[in-house]
């Protein structure tokens, strides 16, 4: 009877603590990045500049475009936290919209602004200009689409 408590008592042990480990979480790293809302809380300071440099030029802007100025005049860098323009929250707008094209009309799984597997980005639409619209002859996008039926129409 002994001889089976003690294995009891083991096997009872070993799952308690193999529990805990695994449901045992590595805090997530503090990169210092603050307010971020669609990007991931522990993304990396080389993946953030890369995004943030491919809207740079996807839109054929700076920082400042989307980033308020710092109130810190010793400072000489946007305050990357504050929501004060309203194109920052376009810009999130924009991330949502653009990972919900791919995940319905392209097959992606999981989509993620950076993910090099993206059918749909910004320059899809912005071409390097802040606003879609001002692309193409006439600020309407025309000059970029074929004149004519689309290939297979009928003829009328």
């Amino acid at each position: 009877m002994k001889f089976n408590r003690k294995i009891v008592v083991m096997i009872s042990m070993t799952a308690v603590v193999t529990a805990a480990v695994a449901f045992t979480a590595p805090p997530p790293q503090d990169n210092g990045f603050k307010n971020l809302k669609i990007l991931p809380k522990d993304i990396s300071h080389e993946q953030l500049g890369h995004i943030m440099h491919g809207f740079n030029d996807a839109l054929g802007v700076k920082c400042n475009f989307c980033h308020a100025p710092s109130k810190d005049t010793a400072v000489h860098h946007p305050d990357f936290a504050s929501d004060e323009k309203p194109e920052k929250d376009i810009a999130r707008s924009m991330m949502k919209m653009t990972v919900k094209i791919n995940n319905k009309f392209f097959g992606t799984k999981h989509a993620f602004i950076g993910d090099s597997t993206l059918t749909v980005t910004c320059i899809t639409c912005h071409h390097g200009q802040p606003h879609p619209e001002e692309h193409g002859e006439g600020g309407d996008m025309k000059g970029d689409r074929p004149q004519g039926p689309p290939p297979g129409a009928p003829k009328q």
